[in-house]
């Protein structure tokens, strides 16, 4: 069988690769270019790295399917009040979209990532499961709960039994360039952080200041545009108020920005939409789970009812802060994805 891995250039994909040749496989490396401007060195990274390993690499040019699909995706969002995760979005149409279809034209009848979580197909419900990293502190299962049941028949993580510390003495131990090269803390497309730009750019649009104004009504000054602002957000606001004010909700047809203290950020449920169910076709009645609204947040006790073929409610234990809309909700049994949805 021949194993497409995806490689970025960074030090867990390749270690992925090497991961993939050590169990045997023909072995294929692929990366992909999402857009105009992308880091030539990741490819050259790459092929090197698969030279190595003794395996061919090609690069797969998406770019204009990235831009139709998670740089829209990401523009729409934002201006629509929202603020999304694009990885979520690119990991369903692009990795395990666009690009394995790309290798599966080259023969692989699978594609590897550098991702860290685990894939169960021996579960005896039929299903195949989506589970947690064995060491949580890397877990990646958050930005892959999108993934259909085909998707990840036809997918491996090579990396979800190891820790960081360990993938990078593999790394070292190879002699792979990638070894030292610190991980990517942002979206690839904005580099700088900076996305009001790069919207407004993507876009051709300019954003019109509004008012920010309290719960209680008060007006307390002129936001500089809706796509600058987050739910939870209290740096960068630019007003002086007696008290800490934060964002608690953004209104896109009043282009109002409303602020409330701290208390007013915490939610006792959460409704998504375009869910994607993994270990259970439907979710009958009620279940026990726990919940995340967001990567970096430890998950939490809750109870999850699905409303509607593609919406579901979540009532948590315990009020949780800043419950933001475009977001994912991912939904935990023990160390297996039920599944999720994006938060409204």
């Amino acid at each position: 069988m021949t194993v497409g891995v995806a490689m970025s250039g960074g030090v867990d994909s390749s270690v992925a690769a090497l991961l993939v040749r050590q169990e045997g496989f023909d072995t294929l490396g692929v990366t992909m270019r999402a857009f105009e401007g992308a880091p030539v060195r990741d490819e050259e990274d790459a092929a090197a790295v698969a030279a190595k390993l003794g395996f061919g690499h090609i690069t797969v040019d998406l770019c204009d399917e990235f831009r139709r699909t998670v740089m829209e995706y990401f523009a729409e969002s934002y201006i629509a009040g929202e603020t999304p995760n694009p990885c979520v979005y690119c990991n369903k149409v692009i990795k395990f979209g666009a690009l394995y279809n790309s290798v599966r034209e080259y023969g692989c009848e699978m594609i590897a990532t550098g991702h860290y979580a685990r894939i169960n197909k021996n579960d005896p419900s039929g299903r195949i499961l989506l589970e947690r990293a064995a060491f949580k502190e890397k877990d990646q299962s958050y930005v892959l709960w999108q993934l259909s049941q085909a998707q990840l028949a036809g997918a491996m993580f090579p990396l979800g039994g190891y820790t960081k510390q360990q993938v990078r003495d593999i790394a070292a131990e190879n002699g792979f360039v990638s070894s030292d090269r610190p991980d990517s803390q942002d979206i690839c497309f904005v580099p700088d952080g900076c996305y009001r730009e790069f919207i407004e750019s993507f876009t051709g649009k300019k954003f019109m200041p509004g008012e920010f104004v309290g719960t209680d009504g008060k007006v307390w000054g002129t936001h500089k545009g809706l796509i600058g602002y987050t739910v939870g957000q209290r740096k960068g606001l630019g007003i002086s108020a007696p008290a800490p004010l934060f964002v608690v909700r953004k209104s896109v047809q009043e282009n109002r920005v409303y602020l409330g203290s701290g208390d007013e950020l915490f939610s006792k449920r959460a409704d998504a939409r375009e869910i994607n169910l993994i270990a259970v076709e439907r979710i009958e009645s009620s279940l026990r789970v726990t919940a995340k609204t967001r990567y970096s947040q430890k998950e939490v006790d809750a109870t999850v009812f699905q409303t509607g073929e593609s919406t579901l409610t979540v009532e948590f234990d315990e009020p949780q802060r800043a419950v933001t809309p475009g977001q994912s909700l991912v939904l935990y049994s023990g160390d297996t994805v039920v599944g999720g949805g994006i938060i409204c």
